[in-house]
């Protein structure tokens, strides 16, 4: 019975390579993306695409979940379940199949904005003032939204310090009650944007010479 489940398995995983590789392939399509699984939101960037099928590559290793979702920077949702993956690059098929132009094409509904990750990272925020603690509700490579009970004006500049994330200097843009968007004066890579988030939610995904 076990010998005839993963041939079974292993027939399965065949049938939908072989489907992936006969639909027709965008194979320049190099865009940055979020890879979402039971262990957290990772950065990842889709190298070519069908309607039956996607190949994603990492800034760490693949997380080890079979199934998984893709989100674009649009919102836009898929699900996927993988069929291989080494290393850092993984190969995956569509739970229904989708429109590839659609998805290259990547429509917006709202103002475009950078890809963002629903991360919450304990934060310590520096001012003039002196120091308070902070949480993020959202991260992206400019900036972030943080959680804090201080009063903090706006254009005013902060240093931020967390787990895993090095000293940045940030302008605060926004603020709604206890709630305040910031700007880092430098970026984030998105290579660093990637492992800091693979780091905090899932530390064994990163290789000591990726960290």
């Amino acid at each position: 019975m076990d010998s005839l489940s993963i041939d079974s398995t292993a027939g399965r995983d065949e049938i939908a390579e072989a489907d992936q590789r006969a639909a027709k392939r965008y194979t320049s399509l190099i865009r940055a993306a979020k890879l979402v699984s039971a262990h957290g939101e990772f950065v990842c960037v889709i190298r070519d695409v069908s309607s039956t099928g996607i190949s994603l590559r990492m800034f760490h290793d693949v997380p080890g979940d079979e199934i998984m979702d893709l989100e674009l920077q649009n919102g836009d949702r898929y699900e996927l379940r993988k069929v291989r993956s080494n290393a850092r690059e993984a190969s995956f098929t569509f739970a229904d199949e989708v429109e590839v132009e659609g998805l290259i094409s990547e429509t917006w509904k709202y103002p475009k904005r950078q890809l963002r990750l629903n991360l919450v990272i304990p934060l310590s925020v520096t001012t003039l003032a002196g120091k308070c603690e902070a949480v993020t509700s959202n991260l992206s490579q400019q900036g972030a939204s943080i959680e804090c009970d201080a009063r903090l004006a706006l254009d005013q500049t902060v240093r931020l310090q967390g787990k895993h994330m090095p000293e940045v200097r940030a302008k605060v843009r926004w603020r709604k009650d206890n709630c305040y968007g910031v700007v880092f004066d430098n970026t984030f890579t998105l290579r660093e944007f990637g492992v800091l988030a693979a780091q905090f939610q899932c530390p064994s995904l990163v290789r000591s010479d990726e960290a």
